[in-house]
């Protein structure tokens, strides 16, 4: 590994109640690259991405961004610092347009302690929604409402909402799930664009699309590092082939 990681976990355990979910995992993300976390059902991937994105507290453990301990820090702290997360369900305002959820993004970001402002800044915002929406395809989905796109589309509009906060590091819990063929090949184009731009981090569960999507594999297992390598290295791992190639 060159350079400073920008995402670092260490010792990272978590316990609900008796139940140890995660178990002492110790990993480090490099800056600019796309690393995939998978692993079969109950692997711990869902609570790893939780607990790295200031989603839940870690029982033990640190996490550090850039060099900062943020273990335990608010999840709108994670934001403010450079950090932007898209969910396995999506999270967007289905009353409101594709453009106004965009808007509305950008404004939590820049306007958060300005109740008058001029009237150019919020042409300005505009601009900046409608870049966002032709960044991820939606140029044409501007003025209907998010509720009414279809799923994949839901999905793209929240990329957008993320970006908004213009991330160093953007975490993806499971991109494509619920997608369609069309749908999950638009999404995969999507995220090698903006891992040409950023740091991105995705929990997948479908192992081949990451085998050519991503750079290098993480595998959990049992809420444990199982195994951390190119998709060649973990294809031909005896261990990932034992636990997780052969489930699927």
């Amino acid at each position: 590994m060159t350079g400073a990681p920008i995402l670092e976990a260490k010792a990272v355990s978590r316990y609900f109640g008796k139940f140890q979910a995660l178990n002492n995992i110790s990993v480090a993300f490099r800056p600019g690259e796309l690393t995939a976390i998978i692993g079969p059902n109950g692997a711990g991937k869902s609570t790893f991405f939780n607990v790295i994105s200031g989603g839940i507290p870690s029982s033990a453990g640190q996490v550090l961004f850039e060099g900062r301990d943020i273990t335990g820090l608010a999840p709108h702290d994670f934001a403010r610092l450079g950090i932007a997360k898209s969910f396995q369900i999506t999270n967007v305002f289905k009353q409101l347009s594709g453009h106004e959820n965009v808007r509305v993004a950008l404004q939590m970001r820049t306007t958060r302690f300005q109740i008058l402002r001029p009237r150019e800044d919020y042409v300005t915002l505009i601009e900046q929604a409608d870049a966002l929406l032709e960044r991820v395809g939606l140029t044409d989905s501007r003025n209907k409402l998010a509720g009414d796109l279809a799923h994949g589309q839901q999905r793209s509009l929240e990329v957008a909402m993320a970006l908004a906060c213009d991330p160093r590091l953007l975490l993806m819990d499971e991109p494509t799930a619920g997608m369609s063929p069309q749908e999950t090949t638009v999404m995969m184009d999507l995220i090698l664009q903006l891992s040409a731009e950023r740091t991105v981090i995705l929990v997948e569960h479908k192992m081949k699309m990451v085998m050519g999507l991503c750079k290098r594999l993480i595998v959990l297992h049992h809420g444990e590092l199982l195994a951390d390598g190119s998709p060649e290295e973990i294809r031909t791992n005896a261990e990932v082939k034992r636990v997780y190639l052969g489930q699927n």
